[in-house]
């Protein structure tokens, strides 16, 4: 039992909030604890309208997954996925071919646990362990070579996922992961802004995140650009989420806070 009250599998630290499971909670999953709740609780008395941004996010990914499937591209790394549900990579990859390959990346275990059980019955899909901070772990684990063709157009996604890296890590990742992929490659992000918020906002959403393992960045757009190096961005460039190729039935915009793009490697 956690220090929370709430039943956890052995080995699982509830002792401290994980951005996978905060994530889980921004969206309305089940899939988090009090510890998480708690962060996630200090983060919008920071920063209102969060869970509004969380959705404008996963509205992203799914936008993106089409234009990039839309191009050709059969095939997915999802770095930092979070638990793959509603929505997410893998439906609609395969609502446009039933066949398209997604790899799901996490080093979260809840993430590990319920994503293969939620996938069990999808041969094209999988989820495995590995780390964005080491690349060479997410490409050459044994599930994503087992679906993943890199001598063919691969998607890549970190969706709120660049802006857990440091500046002096951002290079070497980047280029690792750029110079994997085949011509016709993609690779889709998305980062939180220091744009349009006060520096009060910023210190205290940070704050909270140092209590997780992996403290957040917010930077401006002219930090959050080189992450996109060596690719060609897709009009209409780096832009705040819901600036982004909008549904035509879209509502009116909400505040956000942050950017995204995808660029196609040439």
């Amino acid at each position: 039992m956690s220090d929370s009250g709430e039943r956890a599998p052995g080995g699982l630290n509830t002792t401290r909030p994980s951005v996978a499971r905060m994530y889980d909670y921004y969206l309305g999953g089940k899939d988090n604890y009090r510890v998480d709740r708690e962060a996630v609780d200090r983060v919008e008395a920071a920063m209102p309208g969060t869970r509004q941004v969380a959705h404008q996010n996963r509205a992203f990914l799914r936008r993106a997954v089409r234009y990039m499937a839309g191009q050709g591209v059969r095939q997915f790394i999802d770095i930092g996925s979070g638990l793959p549900t509603v929505g997410n990579t893998h439906e609609i990859a395969q609502e446009i071919d039933s066949s398209a390959r997604v790899v799901y990346v996490d080093n979260d275990p809840v993430v590990l646990n319920h994503g293969r059980a939620l996938l069990a019955a999808n041969r094209h899909t999988t989820v495995v362990t590995a780390d964005m901070h080491r690349p060479a772990e997410v490409l050459e684990h044994p599930q994503t070579t087992e679906l993943i063709d890199f001598d063919q157009p691969v998607g890549v996604l970190m969706i709120a996922m660049v802006h857990f890296l440091t500046l002096e890590e951002r290079p070497y990742v980047m280029a690792r992961l750029r110079d994997a992929l085949a011509p016709g490659s993609y690779l889709t992000a998305t980062h939180a802004t220091t744009d349009g918020l006060s520096a009060d906002m910023v210190a205290r959403t940070e704050a909270v995140y140092a209590t997780t393992p992996t403290p957040i960045h917010f930077r401006p757009r002219a930090e959050i650009a080189p992450f996109f190096d060596g690719f060609d961005l897709v009009p209409p460039g780096l832009v705040m989420l819901n600036e982004w190729r909008p549904d035509a039935d879209a509502s009116v915009p909400q505040p956000c806070w942050l950017y995204g793009a995808v660029g196609r490697r040439p």
